[in-house]
């Protein structure tokens, strides 16, 4: 049998007759009789024949180490991300693979009589593809081979509203007409916030988009169809919101003003609030806010208003001090704070719901006096003397009682008032006397109308005075005042 072989260092193919036990063949190892062996080429040394494993060893050295380095660069084979096919790449192919399917995903909307195709690009599709290209590499490298073929790692992938919207409108226009947001508003005539009801318009569902969008992805698709006629498009701000709002501020002001302590010292008019108040949409929610500006005008007038000098109390007293009536009632005075910082601190808590403002004040106590009446009636002078502090303060000639109704003599206090009455006794009647004050059981000072007689014992007990005077002992002598009545 003939075999051709390449000679190792040699420039020409050499052919040799081999043996057929050497070249596998059939044959007992000898030659048939009379035939020799032919050699085109010398037969290489021995020791050439190392070279040649040398060569081999060297190859299959490359293959290995190849190997070993791809598998400490690469992600481990079918892993995926969301859907997309990482495995055999390393992380900065992977994020470039990840990030250009969700740009080339291809969305088509139907329903409008010709599709229209927008691509995940056009609708701001993102995901952090770097960050998950380095996850999956670093949980599931190539020489991990317990990671091969793993479940695929999780992603979140997003649609930019805005940019999603823009594009949607642009290609397929008449499926969109803006809602309305409700709005809140100050009613000047009425004095409070109203609100305007909102509206809804139409719309592609941004959201449901996103959905089916991700779930085509994570299936390992690169288009999906998606409905482009018009759903209904709720507004930002509803009516129900508006009216939360506005009703929240009506409330406001209905107590707004600066306090102190429980009293509102200082309100503030519904329309002067209304020049402080805002209502503003902020990322879709309504939001009050106030400008300590508009508020600052009033904090300056608030010195004003709140500043007073001490009021002394007044007060009718018994001689063992006990008081029976007030006459002035003590008030303290009060100077307000430091209100530096007024405006903004009011600024920051409407914007919290609270328009009741407890202002600072520094407060000076009243004084109280007390002033000590009795009255006393002398009989044998037939005149009665009211004093104040055991100053004599007014005085009249009366008539006391006569022969058989003698007026009682003694220490007595006023125990009762009647504006006016019949008086009856076993032998009169007296309709309507007027300003009686009872200090002794039923002997009274009272106006009297049918007699002038004063400075003479006139009466069935009572101290008769003239009405004028008796209407100034009833104003000024409350229940308490002692009474004496002597000779």
């Amino acid at each position: 049998m003939t075999d051709l072989v390449a000679a190792p260092g040699s420039d020409t193919a050499k052919t040799e007759v081999v043996p057929e036990t050497l070249s596998g063949a059939l044959g007992t190892g000898q030659l048939p009789p009379g035939e020799q062996p032919v050699e085109w080429a010398p037969r290489e040394p021995a020791p050439r024949k190392k070279r040649v494993g040398l060569w081999v060893g060297i190859g299959a050295g490359v293959v290995v180490l190849g190997a070993a380095a791809a598998s400490m660069v690469l992600i481990a084979p079918g892993t995926s991300v969301a859907g997309i096919q990482v495995g055999g790449l390393t992380p900065g192919m992977a994020a470039e693979t990840i990030s250009a399917r969700l740009a080339e995903t291809e969305i088509t909307l139907t329903g409008m009589g010709d599709d229209v195709v927008v691509t995940g690009a056009d609708l701001g599709a993102s995901v952090d593809a770097t960050t998950l290209a380095e996850q999956a590499f670093a949980d599931r490298p190539l020489w991990n081979v317990g990671q091969w073929g793993a479940d695929p790692i999780p992603a979140t992938i997003t649609l930019d509203t805005e940019t999603a919207e823009s594009a949607l409108r642009a290609a397929v226009p008449t499926s969109f007409s803006d809602a309305t947001d409700a709005t809140v508003v100050f009613d000047a005539a009425s004095g409070t916030y109203t609100v305007t009801p909102a509206e809804s318009g139409t719309g592609i569902d941004v959201a449901s988009l996103s959905d089916a969008f991700v779930e085509a992805i994570g299936d390992g698709k690169s288009d999906l169809e998606f409905s482009g006629d018009p759903t209904e498009a709720l507004p930002e701000i509803s009516t129900e919101d508006a009216q939360a709002t506005a009703g929240e501020l009506n409330t406001m002001l209905s107590t707004i003003g600066f306090y102190v302590g429980e009293e509102r010292t200082v309100p503030v008019a519904p329309t002067v609030a209304a020049t402080w108040l805002s209502v503003e949409n902020v990322d879709g929610a309504l939001v009050i806010e106030a400008d300590p500006a508009a508020i600052q005008k009033t904090v300056d007038g608030l010195a004003a208003a709140v500043d007073r000098a001490p009021v002394n109390a007044t007060n009718v007293v018994n001689s063992s001090g006990d008081v029976l009536r007030e006459l002035t009632g003590g008030q303290a005075g009060r100077t307000v704070g430091d209100t530096s910082s007024v405006a903004d601190d009011f600024a920051a808590q409407l914007a919290e719901g609270n328009a009741n403002f407890a202002l600072s004040v520094t407060e000076t106590p009243f004084e109280t006096t007390g002033l000590v009446r009795r009255a006393e009636v002398d009989l044998s002078e037939q005149r009665a003397y009211f004093f104040e502090n055991d100053k004599l303060v007014n005085s009249w000639y009366i008539s006391s009682g006569r022969a058989g109704h003698e007026t009682e003599t003694g220490h007595f206090t006023i125990r009762a008032h009647v504006r006016i009455q019949d008086m009856v006794g076993e032998d009169y009647v007296t309709k309507d006397v007027p300003w009686v004050t009872y200090f002794n059981g039923n002997q009274a000072f009272h106006g009297t109308y049918w007699h002038s007689n004063y400075g003479n014992v006139m009466s069935h007990g009572c101290v008769n005075m003239p009405i004028s005077a008796a209407k100034w002992v009833y104003e000024w002598a409350p229940d308490g005042v002692e009474v004496w009545v002597h000779n």
